[in-house]
């Protein structure tokens, strides 16, 4: 499935382009900080393949495929679908070889970002929502079985471009952003929740700046599974110091067998 030139623009125009690029720099500017983050969301995966043995695999935010052994799958399953937002035309040229790989651009939201754009992306200054209690959050409903489910990385992405044009966009209050957030994230655990599945997801930001305490900002809204298996580690996202303020940040990351 490809998506129309009008939600293309719309993407365009929310900063999803922007935002996919960004991550790609993110990783070539952090020589080896992202390695070990890799290679844990791999073998956390293979052992999940390996617990259900599954003959059909979806992946919802498979990226830049960063975090993903796409060939090790390929030849342990029949059809693997590769669904996110926008594929990078990389992607495309990499999984074209892949017989049992199709390529599916999805808002795994199930319809958010146009219920946002359409409430919300042509107001001014002048006649911003007063909350967002017009915005209907949907869960994602696939079009076929989707088998065995892996969300990689985006359990707190969701929420991100959409949060941002509505902040600007409205005078809502924070509890209204961070309910905003938490029923983004619960409808894509309850969906998730339906299927044999592995979710992968940040829980929090830790921020670290010389000389001064660290301090750490939730990313997790929801409440999670216990699973049936769970790891946690760090994720050295930042660390160069490209952040605001040379400040340096680390991820904490949570993968779940479902």
């Amino acid at each position: 499935m490809t998506l129309c030139p009008e939600y293309r623009r719309i993407l365009h125009k929310m900063g999803y382009y922007n935002y996919q690029q960004g991550l790609i720099y993110r990783h070539l500017n952090q020589d080896n900080g992202w390695i070990s983050h890799e290679k844990r969301c791999r073998d956390f995966i293979l052992k999940a393949l390996d617990f259900y043995k599954p003959v059909k695999v979806t992946v919802f935010g498979s990226g830049w495929l960063l975090e993903l052994p796409l060939a090790e799958i390929s030849e342990r399953v029949e059809s693997i679908s590769l669904v996110d937002i926008i594929h990078p035309p990389e992607v495309i040229e990499q999984t074209a070889g892949l017989k049992n790989v199709q390529l599916f651009e999805e808002d795994v939201t199930g319809g958010l970002i146009e219920e946002v754009w359409e409430k919300a992306g042509n107001r001014t200054i002048f006649n911003r929502l007063s909350s967002l209690g017009s915005i209907s959050i949907p869960e994602y409903q696939p079009a076929t079985d989707p088998g065995f489910v892996i969300s990689l990385n985006i359990l707190t992405q969701l929420e991100t471009l959409p949060e941002k044009l509505l902040r600007k966009k409205s005078i809502a209050a924070e509890k209204d952003f961070m309910n905003f957030r938490k029923e983004i994230q619960q409808k894509h655990i309850r969906f998730l929740q339906k299927y044999n599945s592995v979710l992968i997801s940040d829980i929090a930001e830790v921020f670290r700046k010389k000389g001064s305490d660290s301090f750490q900002n939730m990313t997790l809204a929801a409440d999670l599974p216990e699973g049936k298996a769970r790891e946690e580690w760090i994720w050295d996202f930042d660390l160069s110091g490209t952040d605001f303020n040379q400040k340096k940040s680390v991820f904490k990351v949570i993968a779940i067998l479902l």
